[in-house]
């Protein structure tokens, strides 16, 4: 069964720190891009940052550039997000995503289910 799962996920005060993951199964991540995107309440889904399959090339959202790093592990068919400095507007549930194509949201191909992230004091 092609799925991925993310974890990592909680309650976390201002200013904390998060390490999302996000684990393939089913597939191998070698040949996606993986990408990372949030749905906050009452809000579209959006982009956070994107992975190249090499590894080489990340993009980020100017809302997090500065605070969030994505890695991935190949060996481990994992993806990360590193978190930090959040704020209350990084609340939302983060989903991870691979793309044999890129990160755009129409080249999605597998989605995984969402972990939520809140973020308050």
């Amino acid at each position: 069964q092609v799925q991925l799962v993310e974890s990592g996920g909680g309650l976390v005060q201002p200013g904390g720190s998060l390490r999302l993951s996000c684990a393939a199964s089913g597939f191998t991540l070698d040949y996606y891009h993986i990408g990372w995107f949030r749905q906050a309440p009452g809000k579209e889904r959006e982009g956070v940052s994107c992975i190249s399959i090499s590894g080489l090339r990340k993009n980020y959202a100017d809302s997090v550039k500065g605070r969030f790093s994505m890695s991935r592990d190949n060996a481990k068919n994992t993806a990360y997000l590193q978190m930090s400095s959040l704020n209350p507007e990084d609340t939302a549930v983060y989903y991870c995503a691979a793309s044999l194509v890129g990160c755009d949201y129409s080249d999605i191909d597998y989605w995984g289910q969402g972990t939520r992230v809140t973020v308050s004091s």
